[in-house]
């Protein structure tokens, strides 16, 4: 489902989430494509268009979340919410490894939302390991 975001609300968000994935911190203007205003409640659970609730995703975490809250923790054996990217502080639930190549979970919230939107897949760790190269990655947000 389509939903008009104006060009303010729009700005504030790049703004807040410095143009980069609030979930794994991908640089925007490092991809191909452009990131996607995603609903961190989704509408369909009764989520609103409103700055709280809206956060700059990568079309790959977009996709992965859909309208997941949370996710399955093996480690705890419960449901555990997702990152909320508006409430939480990404640095208290993810770490970058030594090479700045994959992220690591600090707690169950950082385990479920990596384990969900599936951050540290093969290719997005290759690619992340050419950015390193560049200079580019880690972000400093």
């Amino acid at each position: 489902m389509s939903v008009y975001i104006s060009v303010d609300l729009q700005r504030q968000i790049r703004a807040k989430f410095a143009a980069c994935c609030a979930y794994c911190h991908t640089a925007e203007y490092l991809t191909v494509t452009n990131f996607e205003f995603e609903h961190i409640t989704p509408l369909s659970s009764g989520g609103e268009t409103v700055f709280e609730n809206l956060c700059l995703s990568c079309p790959s975490c977009n996709r992965y979340k859909a309208s997941r809250q949370s996710f399955w923790d093996e480690e705890t054996k419960q449901q555990v919410s997702l990152l909320n990217p508006q409430q939480q502080i990404w640095s208290e639930h993810f770490a970058w490894s030594e090479n700045g190549t994959e992220i690591i979970a600090l707690d169950s919230v950082g385990r479920v939302t990596v384990s969900a939107l599936k951050m540290n897949r093969p290719q997005l760790v290759r690619v992340r390991k050419m950015w390193v190269r560049l200079g580019e990655h880690p972000p400093n947000i």
